[in-house]
């Protein structure tokens, strides 16, 4: 039996809660297309895959069929719309049924809720009918007057004093007409507020022609001296750029800044004029007060709020896109690959902390180096690099690109090595953050954070991924104002990054953290921490179906999880591969049509190329599956990353004095905005090409795109010590 649904009596009525969800589901799918251009029987796919708890890697990956082979993006976006068309259902049921026990659902008002499309519209019907505190109008229909401002409304020709004269009755607080006028005036200010028409027309306006306006705070000149181009400043709501309306939201909030939103109010009060007044008289004059002060106290202050409320949506989520932009090309930088590395983070005062680790990124031995000031051990330092790169066949060295860095790199690369191994700059950001955490903790119990965060660095080399997925991406410092966006969405966007990229990559079974397993498709935290204590008493797993004897692994999850987990050595080559479990029987097919094994036809291009896909499509698989299945084939396990690319800084620049206007130097993109991008050029503080000064490519084509770690020639044309800024200009390619 079905389990029942809380609102429903029995199992029959259930049966029709169903039957209307599935009829609701379907009436999205229908408009989730339309908006979106794609096939209704696509998206009606999508939402039902979702709702039996497949994740969008393994939608996009694994059910191209279903799909239309929609990537990960337009499954996000149908997902996100069903959500919202959810809400907004939900919210209309609420409303209807809200107005219905007061009694005052009329045919025509059902209608309009039925039929409405936005939120917007849902509330603004709602409006006239919420429950509401005490109001100036309410208190003013309390005292009898709601007659006198229906007379007002009419505006008929007649003597308006005489009409408010019936209407003083000291008993309810009227005391004299012009109390009454004054009531009856509130009354039709609330009502020209709840008017529908009335705010769809304004909204409009405030949206078209709303200006947005900052002022400095009344005594706030020099404490909000890092806003002062938004000390005078009005421009057109619509058009101001996402960073800037998050700078004047944060001085505001600094309380720096006074910040306002308005279209011309001359034009605002003519709109709603066209719509009330009829007349020319007595009548409409007290009409007309009454809509001014409807726009001043009421339509204006909730319009605004509205507007503040639309734009910092927006610019939270163009600053959270940018920052998962970023952080996506972050994690997804080339790895080194599985080398000997050194690594050192570097310091002054409290010396240098060199890790040793091996292929895996394997502790294997640390100590601590002084060349530089206050010490100057050069002589010891030198003696110890060139015993551990010896010792150990060291094939790269890994610096932190933090204090010290550039001095360190010098030293370093002064060191006579009997073979030099490759010397890499490292960004560093967050690794002290990994240091100190829970996770670093467990890692490394018997180490101080000096220790970690050595070891972090090294292992960032080795494989970026494995190693940033254990720091909170807001703490790696690729973000644009981070800390001022919506953080739930932040945080639900970057961890759906951190697992895209995760299940973009694959992720060895036997080798990979719980961290690292945690963002597979399908597993989660409990389930791999299961999978490594399984993995810690039992060794490694030799085959994919071994998953499913770890505690909690079902069905759905391997299901989920199977074709983005790796066995590197497993005895069947496609445990090896990104082919899913469930069409090992079709390369089992194709194979024996050629009469080879699987490991033959994943070695030899010359029988793949005697494969005709047209031949194992079935009802379930299509084209898109069996092509996806014959690239891998070519390559099983392939990593998707780009190759490692060394990167040396200009060895004579290592400190912003050392820059000059007019220097041409090479650079890396460390982080994008909406504005520009920030450049590595080596001198511990990076520079700003601002987006009019990139190179022609990026300003003209939409499509081409600066990417993080990107390698670029930069011309210095500004440096200004005192406010650490350096002003760079992009040159071609």
């Amino acid at each position: 039996m079905l389990p029942l649904h809380p609102d429903c009596k029995d199992n029959r009525q259930y049966a029709m809660f169903i039957q209307i969800q599935t009829n609701i589901s379907m009436d999205f799918s229908v408009k989730i297309a339309q908006e979106l251009h794609l096939s209704a029987q696509h998206v009606q796919n999508v939402i039902d895959l979702l709702a039996e708890g497949s994740t969008i890697p393994f939608i996009a990956r694994y059910r191209k069929e279903a799909t239309g082979s929609m990537d990960e993006v337009f499954i996000t976006a149908i997902r996100d719309r069903f959500k919202q068309l959810l809400e907004t259902e939900d919210r209309r049921t609420s409303i209807l049924k809200s107005i219905n026990e007061q009694g005052k659902l009329t045919p025509e008002l059902k209608q309009k809720i039925e039929t409405a499309q936005t939120m917007c519209e849902l509330e603004d019907l709602y409006l006239p009918y919420k429950p509401k505190r005490k109001t100036k109008a309410s208190i003013a229909k309390a005292k009898g007057l709601e007659p006198l401002a229906d007379i007002l409304y009419r505006q008929e020709k007649g003597n308006v004093k005489q009409w408010a004269l019936k209407f003083v009755n000291p008993e309810l607080g009227v005391e004299t007409i012009d109390d009454a006028l004054s009531g009856a005036r509130d009354i039709l200010a609330e009502r020209i507020c709840e008017h529908t028409p009335t705010r769809t027309r304004l909204r409009s306006l405030f949206e078209q022609k709303g200006m947005i306006t900052s002022k400095v705070a009344k005594d706030k000149e020099a404490e909000g001296e890092k806003y002062r181009i938004y000390f005078d400043n009005t421009e057109l709501l619509k058009k101001t750029s996402s960073h800037r309306i998050l700078a004047m939201f944060r001085g505001e909030s600094e309380k720096a800044l006074r910040i306002g939103v308005e279209p011309d109010k001359i034009t605002a009060l003519e709109l709603i004029d066209r719509i009330h007044l009829k007349a020319d008289n007595a009548s409409a004059d007290q009409v007309a007060d009454a809509i001014e002060d409807a726009y001043e106290r009421l339509l204006q202050p909730q319009m605004e709020t509205e507007m503040r409320q639309q734009a910092k949506m927006r610019a939270d989520n163009e600053a959270i896109r940018v920052f998962s932009d970023n952080v996506r090309q972050l994690l997804l930088a080339p790895p080194l690959g599985e080398k000997n590395v050194l690594a050192i983070d570097p310091g002054f005062r409290t010396g240098c902390k060199v890790t040793v680790l091996d292929k895996q990124g394997n502790l294997l031995e640390h100590t601590t180096i002084y060349p530089h000031p206050p010490q100057i051990e050069v002589h010891q330092a030198n003696e110890t690099i060139k015993h551990l790169v010896a010792q150990y066949k060291i094939d790269a060295i890994a610096i932190g690109n933090g204090t010290a860095g550039r001095e360190t790199e010098n030293f370093i690369r002064h060191v006579d090595f009997d073979q030099t191994p490759i010397i890499v700059m490292v960004n560093e950001n967050g690794a002290s953050v990994y240091s100190a955490s829970e996770v670093a903790r467990e890692e490394f119990p018997n180490h101080d954070i000096t220790v970690r965060g050595s070891v972090s660095i090294g292992r960032r080399l080795i494989d970026p991924l494995s190693e940033l997925i254990k720091i909170d991406p807001k703490s790696i410092g690729v973000g644009q104002y981070q800390h001022d966006v919506n953080q739930k969405k932040l945080q639900e966007c970057l961890e759906e990054t951190v697992s895209s990229c995760v299940n973009k990559v694959g992720v060895e079974v036997n080798t990979a953290g719980k961290e690292l397993l945690s963002y597979v498709s399908g597993i989660g935290p409990a389930l791999a921490k299961n999978i490594v204590e399984y993995r810690k008493e039992h060794g490694q797993f030799k085959t994919k179906s071994d998953l499913k004897k770890v505690a909690r692994f079902g069905e759905k999850a391997f299901e989920q999880s199977a074709g983005f987990l790796r066995i590197r050595d497993a005895e069947n080559p496609l445990d090896r591969s990104a082919v899913h479990p469930e069409s090992y029987p079709i390369v089992e097919k194709m194979a024996a049509k050629l009469n080879c094994s699987p490991d033959k036809l994943m070695e030899e291009e010359s029988l793949r190329k005697q494969i005709n896909l047209k031949d194992f499509i079935t009802d379930k698989v299509g084209l898109p599956t069996l092509t996806d299945i014959m690239k891998e084939l070519s390559k099983p396990g392939r990593d998707p990353r780009q190759e490692f690319d060394l990167f040396e800084f200009d060895r004579n620049i290592s400190d912003v004095s050392d820059l000059r206007p007019g220097m041409i130097l090479q650079g890396v993109v460390v982080n994008i905005a909406a504005f520009g991008c920030y450049v590595d050029i080596g001198v511990h503080q990076d520079g700003l090409v601002h987006i009019s000064q990139m190179a022609k490519k990026y300003i003209s084509n939409p499509n081409a795109v600066v990417k993080l770690n990107q390698k670029i020639k930069v011309k210095v044309l500004d440096v200004d010590t005192r406010r650490k800024r350096i002003s760079l200009s992009m040159l071609i390619d």
